[in-house]
């Protein structure tokens, strides 16, 4: 049966698909890895001549527990698929194994707020995330895959509460980073029915809609935002890019599952996927400030839940960005970024009315895991193009006048 236990079960299931033994080491071997030396792909993305990312390798390796490097823009992802699919656009040649680790404070001050079993205990020695440096136009940019998850670290402090050391994290990287801009991006589930897979989202807003471990915390319900100005002047070409890989999100022809249904007659054929970007500035494709909906479980949009008046797709992390901002503003700090959710749609929105509690098999649930699991890196390869148009839009009309 169909639970929010299962739910958070299958979250986790999720963010853990695709780890290697290398990967939860310090210094892997990378060319004993079977991936091989690069541990990138090729996608042969042609981007407009001086907007390329260039990977910036730094001359000395740093400690895994050195501050992180200064930068204009941080690009912050969640999976193995999202992270691949970032180093394949902006690092190539410089696959995930080859970023640099980091465990800054993981033991005196991350390790005693993170239940077992939690994926950054996982690695060895356990650790906050990986980055690599990105020069994209005039901008510095460092791109950094997050081991801490919303659901799956927090040690329960009462009924309905919990610590949430991602949003440390997130204050800890404006820190040291001194970023003028933060863009969080990965996987989601579609809300609207005409969101299809692919497509991604951006939003600067976000809204908590936690029905577990946050449920009575002071701010879930609450929604943030920045009220950043999205640069869109590459936004048109992002998409160009992306619709060189819709092939890849070509979904199969249907039937019923057994034999045992009666049905007669050719499988049911799909709509070919177009993928295209989805803005809420000017209310363009949605309600202006649509946030996403960041969940303390495995949630998807079907045609029944009405999410989409909610919120622009739903996901496990975002608005702990939004508070962590919310928090330093409120502390007086001198320097809190604008923020940007960037998210592509890994599973589409689900038909509302299959089945759900009164079968042992949730036709609804398998295949938001299904899509996701099938279609989670090529779409991903859709929200980091997204995230290059954003920034090289950025690039073009300056850091500072954007």
């Amino acid at each position: 049966m169909d639970t929010l236990d299962g739910r958070v079960d299958i979250a986790r299931a999720l963010l853990s698909a695709g780890i290697t033994p290398a990967d939860l080491e310090l210094s892997p071997d990378l060319a004993a890895a079977p991936e091989g030396p690069a541990l990138a792909a090729d996608l042969g993305i042609v981007f407009p001549d001086g907007l390329a990312p260039v990977p910036r390798p730094l001359g000395v390796e740093p400690s895994p527990d050195a501050a992180l490097p200064r930068a204009d823009v941080v690009v912050i992802t969640w999976t193995v698929a999202e992270q691949d699919a970032l180093a394949d656009v902006f690092t190539p040649g410089f696959g995930r194994q080859r970023w640099y680790r980091y465990t800054r404070r993981f033991e005196e001050h991350y390790r005693p707020l993170i239940r077992g079993g939690a994926p950054s205990l996982a690695a060895r020695p356990p650790r906050l995330g990986s980055y690599f440096p990105v020069k994209l136009g005039d901008l510095d940019v460092l791109c950094v895959k997050s081991e801490l998850h919303l659901n799956q670290d927090g040690l329960k402090t009462g009924e309905g509460t919990a610590t949430l050391p991602v949003r440390d994290f997130f204050e800890q990287i404006i820190e040291e980073v001194r970023p003028r801009v933060i863009a969080t991006i990965g996987t989601s589930g579609s809300v609207f029915a005409d969101f299809p897979l692919g497509d991604v989202v951006v939003t600067r807003a976000a809204k908590f809609r936690c029905q577990k471990e946050f449920r009575n915390e002071d701010f879930n319900g609450r929604t943030f935002r920045s009220d950043w100005t999205l640069p869109l002047g590459r936004i048109d070409d992002a998409q160009k890019l992306m619709r060189g890989f819709a092939d890849r999100l070509t979904e199969p022809p249907l039937g019923p599952p057994s034999t045992r249904f009666p049905f007669v007659g050719p499988l049911l054929e799909p709509p070919d996927n177009d993928p295209a970007v989805r803005i809420e500035q000017d209310a363009r494709d949605m309600p202006e400030f649509h946030p996403i909906l960041t969940t303390d479980y495995f949630e998807y949009g079907t045609s029944t839940n009405g999410l989409e008046h909610e919120g622009a797709a739903v996901e496990m992390g975002d608005a702990a960005l939004g508070l962590a901002c919310a928090d330093l503003a409120a502390a007086g700090s001198d320097h809190v970024p604008d923020w940007v959710v960037v998210r592509n749609m890994s599973d589409p929105q689900i038909n509302g009315e299959l089945p759900t509690r009164e079968f042992r098999l949730n036709p609804q649930t398998m295949w938001a895991v299904s899509y996701y699991e099938s279609y989670g890196y090529w779409t991903s390869v859709c929200g980091a193009l997204t995230t290059w148009g954003l920034l090289a839009g950025l690039s073009e009309a300056g850091i500072d006048d954007a």
